[in-house]
Protein backbone atom coordinates (compact mmCIF):
# COMPACT_ATOMS: atom_id res chain seq x y z
CA UNK A 1 0.00 0.00 0.00
CA UNK A 2 1.49 3.34 -1.01
CA UNK A 3 1.92 6.17 1.46
CA UNK A 4 -0.83 8.38 -0.05
CA UNK A 5 -3.39 5.59 0.26
CA UNK A 6 -2.37 4.98 3.88
CA UNK A 7 -2.84 8.67 4.68
CA UNK A 8 -6.29 8.69 3.05
CA UNK A 9 -7.38 5.64 5.06
CA UNK A 10 -6.06 7.19 8.28
CA UNK A 11 -7.91 10.43 7.65
CA UNK A 12 -11.11 8.54 6.92
CA UNK A 13 -10.79 6.58 10.15
CA UNK A 14 -10.24 9.78 12.12
CA UNK A 15 -13.23 11.37 10.44
CA UNK A 16 -15.51 8.44 11.22
CA UNK A 17 -14.46 8.59 14.86
CA UNK A 18 -14.68 12.35 15.12
CA UNK A 19 -18.14 13.05 13.70
CA UNK A 20 -20.23 11.40 16.45
CA UNK A 21 -18.27 13.19 19.14
CA UNK A 22 -19.08 16.57 17.63
CA UNK A 23 -22.77 15.82 18.24
CA UNK A 24 -22.22 15.22 21.95
CA UNK A 25 -24.23 17.43 24.29
CA UNK A 26 -22.02 18.92 27.01
CA UNK A 27 -19.25 17.06 25.19
CA UNK A 28 -17.69 13.97 26.69
CA UNK A 29 -16.08 15.82 29.57
CA UNK A 30 -19.21 17.70 30.65
CA UNK A 31 -21.40 14.62 30.77
CA UNK A 32 -18.81 12.72 32.76
CA UNK A 33 -18.56 15.60 35.23
CA UNK A 34 -22.30 15.35 35.90
CA UNK A 35 -22.03 11.59 36.42
CA UNK A 36 -18.99 11.95 38.68
CA UNK A 37 -20.65 14.60 40.84
CA UNK A 38 -23.78 12.45 41.12
CA UNK A 39 -21.73 9.47 42.30
CA UNK A 40 -20.55 11.50 45.30
CA UNK A 41 -24.14 11.97 46.56
CA UNK A 42 -25.48 8.42 46.12
CA UNK A 43 -26.83 6.67 49.19
CA UNK A 44 -25.53 3.20 50.00
CA UNK A 45 -28.76 1.66 48.67
CA UNK A 46 -28.60 3.69 45.49
CA UNK A 47 -24.97 2.79 44.90
CA UNK A 48 -25.88 -0.87 45.22
CA UNK A 49 -28.80 -0.36 42.84
CA UNK A 50 -26.62 1.35 40.24
CA UNK A 51 -24.07 -1.47 40.43
CA UNK A 52 -26.84 -4.05 39.98
CA UNK A 53 -27.78 -2.30 36.72
CA UNK A 54 -24.45 -1.12 35.33
CA UNK A 55 -22.03 -3.62 36.86
CA UNK A 56 -18.53 -2.14 36.89
CA UNK A 57 -19.56 0.74 34.61
CA UNK A 58 -19.61 4.01 36.55
CA UNK A 59 -22.17 6.78 36.12
CA UNK A 60 -19.44 8.94 34.61
CA UNK A 61 -18.51 6.31 32.03
CA UNK A 62 -22.13 5.52 31.17
CA UNK A 63 -22.99 9.17 30.62
CA UNK A 64 -22.00 9.42 26.95
CA UNK A 65 -23.54 6.20 25.65
CA UNK A 66 -26.65 7.99 24.25
CA UNK A 67 -24.36 10.18 22.14
CA UNK A 68 -22.04 7.37 21.09
CA UNK A 69 -24.95 5.42 19.56
CA UNK A 70 -26.19 8.34 17.45
CA UNK A 71 -24.37 6.87 14.45
CA UNK A 72 -26.61 3.76 14.66
CA UNK A 73 -29.85 4.47 12.79
CA UNK A 74 -31.68 1.96 14.99
CA UNK A 75 -31.54 4.60 17.73
CA UNK A 76 -32.77 7.54 15.64
CA UNK A 77 -36.00 7.58 17.65
CA UNK A 78 -33.99 8.91 20.61
CA UNK A 79 -32.90 12.11 18.86
CA UNK A 80 -35.63 14.39 20.24
CA UNK A 81 -35.17 13.06 23.77
CA UNK A 82 -32.04 15.19 24.32
CA UNK A 83 -33.82 18.55 24.48
CA UNK A 84 -37.09 20.42 24.67
CA UNK A 85 -37.64 23.39 22.35
CA UNK A 86 -39.29 26.26 24.19
CA UNK A 87 -40.67 29.44 22.59
CA UNK A 88 -39.16 32.73 23.68
CA UNK A 89 -40.90 35.09 26.09
CA UNK A 90 -42.42 32.56 28.49
CA UNK A 91 -42.72 33.18 32.21
CA UNK A 92 -42.60 30.31 34.71
CA UNK A 93 -46.30 29.53 34.31
CA UNK A 94 -45.91 29.59 30.54
CA UNK A 95 -43.01 27.12 30.67
CA UNK A 96 -44.93 24.80 32.99
CA UNK A 97 -48.03 24.93 30.76
CA UNK A 98 -45.95 24.22 27.68
CA UNK A 99 -44.34 21.20 29.32
CA UNK A 100 -47.73 19.84 30.39
CA UNK A 101 -49.24 20.11 26.91
CA UNK A 102 -46.29 19.29 24.62
CA UNK A 103 -46.69 15.68 23.48
CA UNK A 104 -43.61 15.36 21.26
CA UNK A 105 -41.02 13.06 22.82
CA UNK A 106 -38.61 15.37 24.66
CA UNK A 107 -36.23 15.53 27.58
CA UNK A 108 -38.97 16.53 30.04
CA UNK A 109 -41.43 13.73 29.33
CA UNK A 110 -38.79 11.01 28.81
CA UNK A 111 -36.85 11.37 32.07
CA UNK A 112 -39.85 10.11 34.13
CA UNK A 113 -40.15 7.14 31.76
CA UNK A 114 -36.54 6.17 32.47
CA UNK A 115 -37.22 6.43 36.20
CA UNK A 116 -40.31 4.23 35.84
CA UNK A 117 -38.35 1.61 33.86
CA UNK A 118 -35.71 1.46 36.58
CA UNK A 119 -38.34 1.13 39.31
CA UNK A 120 -40.35 -1.59 37.57
CA UNK A 121 -39.82 -5.22 38.55
CA UNK A 122 -41.04 -6.13 35.05
CA UNK A 123 -38.16 -4.37 33.27
CA UNK A 124 -35.44 -6.61 31.87
CA UNK A 125 -31.78 -6.15 32.75
CA UNK A 126 -31.13 -4.74 29.27
CA UNK A 127 -34.03 -2.27 29.57
CA UNK A 128 -32.77 -1.10 32.96
CA UNK A 129 -29.22 -0.65 31.71
CA UNK A 130 -30.40 1.46 28.80
CA UNK A 131 -32.70 3.48 31.07
CA UNK A 132 -29.89 4.20 33.54
CA UNK A 133 -27.53 5.32 30.78
CA UNK A 134 -30.23 7.55 29.32
CA UNK A 135 -31.17 8.98 32.72
CA UNK A 136 -27.57 9.96 33.45
CA UNK A 137 -27.20 11.54 30.03
CA UNK A 138 -30.55 13.33 29.89
CA UNK A 139 -30.12 14.90 33.32
CA UNK A 140 -26.84 16.28 32.02
CA UNK A 141 -28.50 17.55 28.83
CA UNK A 142 -31.27 19.19 30.84
CA UNK A 143 -28.72 21.41 32.58
CA UNK A 144 -27.06 22.48 29.34
CA UNK A 145 -29.11 25.65 28.77
CA UNK A 146 -29.12 25.45 24.97
CA UNK A 147 -31.12 22.22 25.29
CA UNK A 148 -34.11 24.36 26.31
CA UNK A 149 -33.64 26.77 23.39
CA UNK A 150 -35.54 27.77 20.26
CA UNK A 151 -36.78 25.43 17.56
CA UNK A 152 -36.26 27.94 14.73
CA UNK A 153 -32.48 28.11 15.19
CA UNK A 154 -32.10 24.44 16.22
CA UNK A 155 -31.15 25.26 19.79
CA UNK A 156 -28.53 27.82 18.76
CA UNK A 157 -26.94 25.60 16.11
CA UNK A 158 -27.83 28.19 13.47
CA UNK A 159 -26.44 31.10 15.50
CA UNK A 160 -22.96 31.38 13.99
CA UNK A 161 -20.19 32.81 16.16
CA UNK A 162 -16.43 32.45 16.41
CA UNK A 163 -14.68 30.90 19.39
CA UNK A 164 -11.13 32.21 19.74
CA UNK A 165 -11.13 32.95 16.02
CA UNK A 166 -12.52 29.58 14.92
CA UNK A 167 -15.92 29.33 13.24
CA UNK A 168 -18.50 27.84 15.58
CA UNK A 169 -22.11 28.22 16.70
CA UNK A 170 -23.79 29.08 19.97
CA UNK A 171 -24.88 25.52 20.71
CA UNK A 172 -21.42 24.09 20.17
CA UNK A 173 -19.84 26.74 22.38
CA UNK A 174 -21.99 25.56 25.27
CA UNK A 175 -21.86 21.85 24.40
CA UNK A 176 -18.10 21.61 24.20
CA UNK A 177 -15.93 24.64 23.77
CA UNK A 178 -16.63 26.45 27.02
CA UNK A 179 -16.11 23.18 28.91
CA UNK A 180 -12.96 22.22 27.00
CA UNK A 181 -11.48 25.70 27.51
CA UNK A 182 -11.18 24.96 31.25
CA UNK A 183 -8.48 22.36 30.45
CA UNK A 184 -9.54 19.92 33.15
CA UNK A 185 -10.09 16.17 33.14
CA UNK A 186 -13.59 15.14 34.17
CA UNK A 187 -12.40 14.08 37.63
CA UNK A 188 -10.55 17.37 38.13
CA UNK A 189 -13.59 19.27 36.87
CA UNK A 190 -15.98 17.44 39.19
CA UNK A 191 -13.71 18.11 42.16
CA UNK A 192 -13.49 21.79 41.20
CA UNK A 193 -17.24 22.43 40.89
CA UNK A 194 -18.62 20.11 43.56
CA UNK A 195 -18.82 22.64 46.38
CA UNK A 196 -22.52 23.50 46.81
CA UNK A 197 -23.58 25.11 50.06
CA UNK A 198 -26.02 23.33 52.35
CA UNK A 199 -28.72 25.77 51.20
CA UNK A 200 -27.98 25.03 47.54
CA UNK A 201 -28.15 21.29 48.11
CA UNK A 202 -31.55 21.63 49.77
CA UNK A 203 -32.86 23.89 47.01
CA UNK A 204 -31.53 21.82 44.11
CA UNK A 205 -32.81 18.54 45.49
CA UNK A 206 -36.27 19.94 46.23
CA UNK A 207 -36.80 21.37 42.72
CA UNK A 208 -39.28 19.62 40.45
CA UNK A 209 -38.34 18.53 36.94
CA UNK A 210 -40.41 21.47 35.64
CA UNK A 211 -38.35 23.82 37.77
CA UNK A 212 -35.16 22.27 36.43
CA UNK A 213 -36.32 23.03 32.89
CA UNK A 214 -37.37 26.56 33.83
CA UNK A 215 -33.98 27.37 35.38
CA UNK A 216 -32.15 26.18 32.26
CA UNK A 217 -34.58 28.17 30.13
CA UNK A 218 -33.89 31.35 32.10
CA UNK A 219 -30.14 30.93 31.62
CA UNK A 220 -30.78 30.17 27.95
CA UNK A 221 -32.67 33.47 27.63
CA UNK A 222 -29.72 35.34 29.14
CA UNK A 223 -27.35 33.65 26.69
CA UNK A 224 -29.55 34.67 23.74
CA UNK A 225 -29.73 38.24 25.04
CA UNK A 226 -25.97 38.58 25.38
CA UNK A 227 -24.72 36.50 22.45
CA UNK A 228 -25.59 37.55 18.92
CA UNK A 229 -24.88 36.07 15.50
CA UNK A 230 -21.29 36.66 14.33
CA UNK A 231 -20.09 37.61 17.83
CA UNK A 232 -16.40 36.99 18.42
CA UNK A 233 -16.24 35.00 21.65
CA UNK A 234 -13.09 34.45 23.67
CA UNK A 235 -11.67 35.38 27.09
CA UNK A 236 -14.48 37.74 28.10
CA UNK A 237 -17.17 35.17 27.33
CA UNK A 238 -15.45 32.64 29.55
CA UNK A 239 -15.16 35.27 32.30
CA UNK A 240 -18.87 36.09 32.00
CA UNK A 241 -20.18 32.53 31.93
CA UNK A 242 -17.69 30.21 33.65
CA UNK A 243 -19.49 30.42 37.01
CA UNK A 244 -22.83 29.61 35.36
CA UNK A 245 -21.20 26.66 33.62
CA UNK A 246 -19.79 25.34 36.90
CA UNK A 247 -23.16 25.72 38.65
CA UNK A 248 -25.07 23.91 35.90
CA UNK A 249 -22.69 20.95 35.95
CA UNK A 250 -22.79 20.68 39.74
CA UNK A 251 -26.56 21.15 39.83
CA UNK A 252 -27.04 18.45 37.21
CA UNK A 253 -24.99 15.98 39.25
CA UNK A 254 -26.77 16.71 42.52
CA UNK A 255 -30.19 16.38 40.93
CA UNK A 256 -29.24 13.20 39.10
CA UNK A 257 -28.18 11.67 42.41
CA UNK A 258 -31.46 12.78 44.02
CA UNK A 259 -33.44 10.98 41.29
CA UNK A 260 -31.39 7.79 41.61
CA UNK A 261 -31.59 7.89 45.42
CA UNK A 262 -35.38 8.16 45.16
CA UNK A 263 -35.52 5.12 42.87
CA UNK A 264 -33.65 2.94 45.36
CA UNK A 265 -34.89 4.40 48.65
Amino acid sequence: MNMLKKIKISLLAIGLFYVPLQASAWGIIGHRVVGQVADYYLTAKARKGVQSVLGSETLAMSANWPDFIKSDTAFNYLSSWHYVNLPEGLDQKGVFNFLETEKTANIYNKIPEMVATLKSSKSTAAEKKMAMRLLVHLMGDLHQPMHTARKDDLGGNKVTVTWFGQKSNLHRVWDEQLVDYQQLSYTEFAAAVNHPTAAQLTEWRAASLKQDVYESYMLCNKIYATTKADDKLSYRYNFDYADALYTQLAKGGVRLAALINAIYK
